[in-house]
């Protein structure tokens, strides 16, 4: 009777044990192909395991069964499967086998077909950096090391010092505008990036990039603002960070404040002078503007100068004409008299009879008053 006893005992306890090792045996198994760099697939997230368990995949119609080349520990067990990039193939059905014996059991992690290109996770984006292109719009531009970056969409996170909630917004490129901006605030942003539907079909978003900062806060510059909630991550698993750059706190914008309040003004003024001093040095542009007086006198120097005012010489006229217009003649005595009065005249005397004074006296007087000879 003890015999039959001892052995129901022990099978009892068998059962028991494997219900238990069947009861805290992880639910499935988690891959994520980071950046399209590794893959790992994990299990017993968040549960404490105590068999190792081994993994085998294989793709469909492509390859044979393949072991595990490289596990993932944690605390002396087995957690999970890293995957080098030569061993990753997308858009094609890929199955994995999660098992392990325990009191001479089976013990199987149940796992179904996937298709890799739907658990890419891409890294966070990097070079986040913020241009002040008008006096109250921001642009945002960032890069990101996924490499295929057509296959990407985006999701901005930013606020304010002055706001108590974040605003998001999605962007399918890599620029991203913000229209009206204080500057007596400080703002924050963060990008995430996630593969977008044309290229897979995955809710894997990569970690929010460490944030960039714009506002008058300058001595807030390089401070790493309120971070958002990361993602979950597994312990094993491996995040890399980039380089950052900050760019356009205080500095951007004194940089901008010279420039359109003094710059510019400056190099206007400067523009329109020289613009004003080539129209006057034009000559075309200032005849028409101012027409000069015609002064002749160059034109007669050589009448003056050289042929002492002989018009006739500088003119060039033949000395026998000028000689043609010189008078050779001369003109006899014309003698002219002053006619008498009225009341009547004696005929005019011989001047033989004149006494020998030679004037006439007064009772003497001819009929004429006057005489005057002319030549």
């Amino acid at each position: 009777m003890a015999v039959p006893g001892a052995a129901l005992l022990h099978i009892l306890l068998l059962g028991l044990g494997t219900r238990l090792a069947t009861a805290s045996s992880p639910t499935g198994v988690d891959c994520i192909l980071f950046n399209e760099e590794y893959m790992t697939c994990t299990w017993g997230s968040g549960q404490t395991l105590t068999a190792n368990y081994s993994l085998y995949y294989w793709y469909e119609n492509r390859s044979p069964v393949v072991e595990c080349q490289q596990y993932l520990w944690e605390h002396g067990v087995r957690i999970g499967c890293r995957f080098k990039q030569s061993e990753i193939i997308q858009f094609q059905p890929f199955h994995v086998r999660v098992n392990t014996s325990l009191n001479g059991q089976t013990l199987e992690i149940p796992s179904s077909c996937m298709e890799l290109q739907n658990y890419v996770k891409p890294e966070a984006p990097v070079n986040l950096t913020i241009r002040n292109m008008s006096s109250n719009q921001l642009q945002l531009t960032w890069s990101s090391p996924y490499p295929k970056a057509h296959c990407l969409e985006h999701v901005v996170k930013y606020k304010s010092n002055k706001d108590t909630s974040w605003t998001k917004q999605e962007v399918k490129g890599d620029i991203f505008s913000l229209p009206s901006v204080d500057y007596e605030k400080y703002y924050t942003f963060y990008v995430r990036s996630k593969i977008n539907n044309y290229c897979g079909s995955t809710q894997l978003w990569s970690e929010w990039s460490l944030p960039v900062f714009w506002g008058s806060n300058s001595s807030s510059k390089g401070r790493s603002g309120p971070e958002p909630p990361a993602s979950p991550r597994h312990p094993c698993s491996v995040l890399t960070v980039s380089p950052w750059l900050v760019v356009g706190v205080a500095e951007e914008q004194v940089q901008w404040f010279w420039i359109h309040t003094v710059l510019i003004p400056i190099a206007s003024c400067l523009l329109l002078l020289v613009l004003v001093v080539l129209l006057v040095r034009m000559e075309r542009v200032w005849v028409i503007i101012m027409p000069r007086i015609p002064n002749p006198s160059k034109n007669f120097d050589d009448l003056f100068i050289t042929h002492n005012g002989d018009f006739q010489e500088w003119a060039g006229v033949p000395k026998d004409v000028v000689e043609s217009f010189k008078p050779n003649y001369s003109e006899s005595i014309c003698h002219v008299s002053e006619l008498p009065s009225k009341e009547g005249y004696e005929p005019l005397q011989d001047n033989s009879a004149l006494p020998p004074g030679g004037m006439p006296g007064p009772h003497e007087q001819g009929p004429y008053k006057n005489s005057y000879v002319g030549v």
